[in-house]
């Protein structure tokens, strides 16, 4: 009988330091907060000086060049090419409106173009060598954790990019 009374004296003592533990992880959470956009809303500018001249950007949500997350959109006129490229971090591509083609390798081949019509989604994992095209005017939404980057296979792809953009 003596065991129970042991037993509520231990738990009261023991709930306010179980408490105490929990508190921080509610105070670290960041605060509520909501990202909404409506199309047409988005706020274009030109595309980082790595990408082939021509595309437009538009961060949603998060900053692509820090550490967190980020959410930001790719606007892409008709035959937009994306040389032979890799991510440091998985990239995740929601195809918004247009045809996104990408195809997997080392050199930009035509023939291994697969097409993501709108809606599709694809995810590439860190590393995974590929290259992209647009047929039409095409809108695509990446989305990660960041910072986002990219790195040519081919370092005379990104010596091209950076002197095509004024």
């Amino acid at each position: 009988m003596r065991s129970v009374p042991v037993l509520a004296a231990l738990a009261l003592l023991l709930a306010p330091a179980a408490l105490a533990a929990q508190a921080p992880a509610r105070e670290s959470r960041s605060p509520q907060r909501a990202v909404v956009v409506t199309p047409g809303s988005e706020v274009w500018g030109p595309a980082p000086a790595i990408l082939p001249a021509g595309a437009q950007l538009a961060v949603l949500e998060g900053d692509p060049t820090k550490a967190g997350s980020y959410s930001m959109r790719l606007r892409m006129p008709d035959g937009y090419r994306i040389p032979p490229h890799f991510h440091p971090s998985d990239e995740h591509v929601t195809v918004v409106s247009g045809t996104f083609q990408v195809g997997m390798g080392d050199r930009f081949d035509a023939a291994a173009l697969k097409p993501l019509p709108t809606g599709s989604f694809a995810m590439l994992s860190p590393g995974m060598r590929h290259f992209a095209r647009a047929k039409g005017e095409t809108v695509i939404q990446l989305h990660g954790v960041g910072p986002w980057s990219l790195s040519y296979v081919n370092p005379a792809d990104a010596l091209k990019q950076e002197g095509a953009h004024p």
